[in-house]
């Protein structure tokens, strides 16, 4: 237990790393970490370093594995379910994919015409921006497994009940039929050597780091003023554990934004720590990632709006339960 407990503080956690921000702060700018212009400068340097090289060397190892599950041989083995198993492995298969929720479009398209249910893509479109392994050792970087652990079954159990009621509904029909047109082929992926796959799972960090970096920056920035400028008070006025609205403010406001959940990772630990409820928190984090604007534009080019508005309200419900049923456990979980 000791072993782990310094494992999770000195590679997710990083402390190594604050303190050396710290001395550099406090010997190089000569400030003190303790005034909001010190803490605010730490917490910047410090968290988007330790993001950066969290992100660069997760991302490597899971595409990595990726390489092995090319598109087809994906159809193949997701094929193979029906039911309930089929959309579990469509939101499983979505925790394995890096991407933001429009990178998860393209994905959605081709499976959905290779001919995999529509209820199992979209358990995957769900999942994919939402829970994800490099998300998983964020999320316990900055709070606890415990909170880590119950996100992702949170996420999943969305992913898997949306998607299994779009099953239900029987929906095919409010899809574009463009998205149907690609004739299906069944050809075994040719080989690729070690290299080959090193140099994909390279080339996945340069192109996701590429794309999401201003996001990181930007959610840091903005972690560093609500956690040492904006005074607790007004935050609790608004996103209190004891106002009742809470959850349904922060995803509503998470709705409209643009980020992934490594950019919204600075701003759920600076409003944890200025009190605002965990469930509160993560629903804020699900409405960016699971429900932002531009993903729901591109997604209104693929299905019709009957079958966008079921996305949608399946989604945002079950996005302020689990808010309200995180804030209700909050004390077992911090």
């Amino acid at each position: 237990m000791i072993i782990f407990q310094w494992l999770n503080s000195q590679l997710l956690k990083m402390e190594w790393l604050s303190d050396l921000v710290r001395l550099l702060i406090e010997n190089g700018f000569k400030l003190d970490i303790g005034t909001r212009l010190g803490g605010s400068i730490h917490f910047f340097i410090y968290d988007v370093i330790k993001i950066f090289i969290l992100l660069a060397v997760l991302i490597f190892t899971i595409s990595y594995i990726q390489s092995f599950f090319p598109p087809e041989r994906t159809r193949a083995i997701v094929g193979k379910y029906k039911g309930f198993w089929a959309n579990l492995f469509g939101a499983l298969l979505g925790t394995i994919t890096p991407f933001c929720s429009c990178s998860s479009i393209p994905l959605f398209i081709g499976f959905t015409g290779a001919g995999l249910p529509l209820g199992v893509t979209f358990s995957f479109l769900i999942s994919s921006p939402l829970v994800d392994l490099a998300s998983v050792l964020l999320l316990a970087s900055i709070f606890n497994w415990k909170i880590a652990i119950a996100y992702v079954i949170a996420g999943l159990i969305l992913a898997v009940i949306s998607g299994t009621i779009i099953s239900k509904l029987k929906l095919e029909s409010y899809v574009e039929s463009f998205v149907f047109g690609e004739e299906k082929q069944d050809y075994e992926p040719e080989a690729i050597s070690t290299r080959e796959r090193m140099y994909f799972a390279k080339s996945q960090v340069l192109d996701i780091v590429g794309r999401v970096w201003p996001y990181i920056i930007i959610g840091v920035g903005i972690g560093a003023a609500i956690h040492n400028w904006i005074p607790q008070n007004i935050i609790s006025a608004v996103l209190g554990q004891d106002k009742w609205y809470s959850v349904l403010i922060a995803t509503l406001v998470g709705v409209p934004m643009y980020a992934d959940i490594f950019g919204t990772l600075p701003i759920a630990e600076a409003l944890v720590g200025k009190g605002v409820g965990i469930g509160t928190v993560l629903s804020f984090m699900m409405g960016v990632t699971a429900l932002s604007l531009p993903s729901l534009i591109m997604l209104s080019q693929v299905v019709k709006p009957r079958l966008l508005a079921i996305f949608f309200g399946l989604v945002t419900t079950g996005i302020i339960i689990i808010g309200y049923t995180f804030n209700a456990i909050g004390h077992i979980l911090i």
